[in-house]
């Protein structure tokens, strides 16, 4: 109720300032004890990836790129959260303005592309948040890094988050880094998985314990590429895919305000395209590797529809500006139904 008196002010202003005081509002409400007054459901706990999650709902990556946040986001009762997309060194992302709001579609637009502070800032702050939930760190390429020395990048930053991570996404999906999507292609995913599985592998015998891996995909592919992923997958005994990133397509949207800005877009309109790529690939993987559904979730019965397409777990972010962090409580109970 009072993020609807709030929301007018906040859609008042410019989306990514909003952003920025919404999540310094969270982390004072944090701090003052405020928000463990939210309305709270006992989830269902479920296990996926070998990891016990509270219960199902989580946060997807992009609202907290550095880490910054995790204390107080996590106490808006997510079962797990997922920071980032971090970059082996910073960058500032895309030119402003990068983020639209579409009101009447319920949905977003953003170009951002991967603006960071780096991965090394984003250790700092993990560890300085003291937090012990579940936690997924994603990671992407620097925008200056070729397709053929991508590898490099998602090593170099696994090496990094591996100690401080429960499982860390590997995102190819983005489309506001060039050619980042080309790395979808069969032999390129088949290359970059080898190597990540190797390196997993290293990691694993040199800390002690075993991070899963997870792969985040486009809603954006056909039925014979997302064949064609899901075969790797399971050749490369990947942990779990993530399914989806943000669409490239309009016909949702056309004619609205802004509808026409570049980047990917998030929200409502990608619901049915994400949950189309949750049922095919439940068909290919047959309950072999988990599946996290993303993708215009505004409801607890979204929530649902996610989970009966064949996914595991769900993750959060567009819905949670459109309906404040009461979706999170919604999700939770409505998957606790199911």
């Amino acid at each position: 109720m009072l993020y609807s008196l709030l929301r007018p002010a906040l859609f008042s202003l410019d989306p990514e300032d909003a952003h920025g005081f919404t999540l310094a509002g969270l982390d004072a409400a944090h701090a003052l004890g405020l928000l463990k007054l939210l309305p709270r459901t006992a989830g269902k706990p479920v296990r996926a990836m070998g990891i016990d999650f509270p219960n199902p709902v989580g946060l997807a990556a992009g609202l907290d790129k550095d880490g910054a946040h995790i204390a107080a986001l996590a106490a808006l009762g997510f079962g797990f959260v997922e920071i980032g997309t971090v970059t082996p060194r910073p960058q500032p992302g895309n030119p402003k303005p990068r983020l639209f709001r579409l009101p009447q579609a319920q949905a977003i637009i953003n170009r951002m592309g991967f603006n960071n502070l780096g991965v090394d800032n984003l250790v700092n702050n993990v560890v300085a948040s003291g937090y012990t939930g579940v936690l997924g760190i994603n990671i992407g390429k620097n925008k200056d890094t070729p397709n053929e020395r991508a590898a490099d990048d998602y090593l170099a930053c696994l090496d990094k988050v591996y100690a401080h991570a429960s499982y860390v996404t590997v995102n190819i999906s983005s489309p506001n880094t060039q050619n980042l999507r080309e790395l979808q292609r069969d032999d390129a995913l088949d290359a970059l998985l080898s190597a990540i599985k190797l390196r997993q592998s290293q990691l694993a015998q040199r800390h002690g314990k075993y991070v899963p891996i997870a792969l985040k995909i486009a809603p954006d592919l056909d039925d014979a590429q997302i064949a064609a992923i899901a075969a790797l997958l399971l050749v490369h005994r990947i942990d779990a895919v993530i399914a989806t990133n943000t669409t490239l397509a309009r016909d949702a949207v056309a004619g609205l305000p802004h509808a026409d800005e570049a980047g990917g877009l998030s929200g409502a309109p990608v619901r049915a395209a994400s949950t189309r790529v949750i049922r095919a690939l439940a068909q290919h993987l047959e309950g072999e590797v988990p599946i996290v559904g993303v993708g215009g979730i505004l409801s607890g019965a979204d929530a649902a529809e996610k989970i009966a397409a064949g996914a595991s777990l769900v993750q959060l972010y567009s819905g949670l500006i459109y309906r404040g962090p009461g979706l999170v409580n919604e999700c939770v109970a409505a998957l606790a139904r199911s």
